[in-house]
């Protein structure tokens, strides 16, 4: 059975999770029944979903293709600087989205609308198909794509009938996970003016005194996000596992030949796109704002909140995650899978959801608590949770069992042997988890815009504050500092994965 001193806080953080969900229902149910078929009846929210699923099946798409495709060429190939590409495919993570939004559409304002969202979403959501690729191709055998190869199979066959068959569940992983970010995004799509979910809620949200058309569309949204998250999971179960991890060593590079050149030229237009050209954008229009001057103030104070409120949340969320993730990892059991799945609640809930259920039970029950720190701290909990929770349970379960055995054996009690054995071996897995939550805490925009402490401002809602009136110089500034800011945890979050694996091995 699970000691009482996992299960307690668990359900604590349980019952947390549930906050959005159940203040959807009641809303929702206080519209009636022939309210609420009537705002899902409507053409124009008919014309959200179809807006909606469109940007998300071209943004993952093309995500999938490109990360599959940098992934490959890192990890197989003889591409020139494929360990440059490798270094620097991944960092458009420290790029928030609306920031990169922001950078596009201060240099090119044409791009507004479909094109320009589907084109800043897929660079900013590529390393969440590419990173797991990379890591499946590194750890993966090579040995079936030699006997392909010794078969007859050319190399473009081989890579598709072997080598993606083996990276299928990962680039499925990764696709579920830019699937989920695009329908949630709230930022990017607003600065771009392309009408989805996210937006409009929010429109309906500050238009309006009935937030009945908000909760409502809200429930639609959760409800497609769940609908994606089942039909990934249906998919994976198609996949069929190998017996036996085979030998993970070097593979000899697939000879591009002639190819090299346009191949590496390729990847290095995607990472320029992703990367070099937000922050040549940004450098720009900050050239340009010193002009007109600089408030250094302010933007100290937007870096020591974002810094603060988000090492806050950082670790509010990871101390709920550790009883959560150890219960998962160590008590399988009826009680500890229904515990896990709540908490996974934050999957399916968009921040511009958490923050209008935490904006009603801070006005209804805790009003002491709006538009204070603790409440955006709650929201990003919500959030972020899963997260937490993944990194913890999968440290927890990857290291041996054996060492609390041998303690157990000697005498120690069970919270002696989770002080002293269990943490400290999930230690580096845990930092890990800390640091990405830090930074998706740093780069959150709609529940710090409607949560935020009041009179506080951080770089996320400054910059937003800026590019609603146009004035491009004077928001840089705040998107320069932000993507500085979120470099950090990232560099953390490598640094803590490598220690992850080197402990393993």
């Amino acid at each position: 059975a699970p000691p009482w001193y996992l299960s307690a806080p668990s359900v604590v953080v349980a019952l947390i999770a549930l906050i959005p969900i159940g203040y959807l229902v009641v809303r929702a149910a206080e519209a009636g029944p022939g309210r609420i078929v009537d705002i899902l009846a409507r053409q124009r929210t008919m014309e959200l979903v179809g807006r909606s699923l469109l940007l998300v099946t071209l943004v993952t798409a093309l995500s999938v293709a490109i990360g599959v495709g940098l992934a490959f060429l890192a990890a197989r190939t003889d591409v020139p600087g494929r360990r440059v590409l490798a270094a620097l495919a991944p960092l458009p993570l420290a790029i928030p989205s609306y920031v990169a939004a922001f950078a596009w559409i201060s240099a090119l304002p044409q791009i507004a609308g479909l094109t320009g969202a589907v084109l800043v979403l897929t660079l900013c959501c590529y390393p969440y198909v590419y990173l797991p690729v990379l890591a499946a191709l590194r750890r993966a055998d090579p040995g079936l794509e030699e006997v392909a190869r010794s078969l007859g199979r050319t190399p473009w066959q081989t890579f598709r009938e072997v080598t993606l068959r083996q990276v299928r569940p990962s680039a499925a992983a990764g696709g579920l996970l830019v699937a989920l970010y695009t329908l949630s995004d709230f930022g990017a799509v607003s600065i771009l003016r392309y009408d989805v979910f996210t937006r409009v809620i929010y429109t309906a949200y500050r238009s309006s005194f009935d937030r009945s058309t908000a909760a409502v569309l809200s429930l639609l949204l959760v409800a497609l996000t769940v609908a994606i998250s089942v039909g990934e999971s249906r998919v994976r179960r198609r996949d069929v596992a190998r017996i036996g991890a085979g030998v993970a060593r070097q593979p000899e590079p697939l000879r591009l030949g002639p190819l090299r050149l346009p191949m590496a030229g390729g990847a290095g237009v995607v990472v320029v796109l992703a990367l070099g050209f937000p922050i040549a954008s940004l450098l720009y229009w900050f050239t340009t704002g010193l002009s007109a001057g600089l408030d250094a103030g302010r933007l100290g104070a937007g870096i020591a909140a974002t810094a603060w409120l988000s090492l806050l949340g950082a670790v509010a969320c990871t101390l709920g995650a550790v009883p959560v993730g150890i219960l998962a990892a160590r008590h399988r059991g009826r009680f500890t899978t229904v515990i896990e799945q709540v908490t996974y609640a934050g999957h399916a809930l968009p921040g511009i959801v958490v923050a209008l259920a935490l904006v009603f039970l801070g006005v209804r029950v805790v009003p002491w608590a709006y538009q204070e720190a603790p409440l955006l701290v709650l929201a990003y909990v919500v959030l972020f949770l899963p997260t937490a929770v993944g990194s913890v349970r999968s440290s927890v379960a990857q290291s041996s069992v054996r060492g609390e055995e041998v303690a157990r054996s000697l005498g120690a009690t069970p919270g002696e042997v989770l002080r002293r054995v269990t943490l400290p071996l999930a230690a580096p897995g845990i930092s890990a988890g800390a640091a990405l939550v830090l930074l998706t805490c740093m780069k959150e925009l709609p529940a710090t815009l409607l949560l935020r402490p009041t009179g506080t401002d951080t770089l996320a809602t400054s910059l937003w504050t800026q590019t609603g009136v146009g004035a491009y110089g004077a928001a840089a500034p705040y998107g320069l500092a932000l993507v500085v800011l979120a470099v950090l945890p990232t560099i953390w979050l490598m640094r803590a994965s490598a220690h992850d694996r080197g402990s393993e091995s």
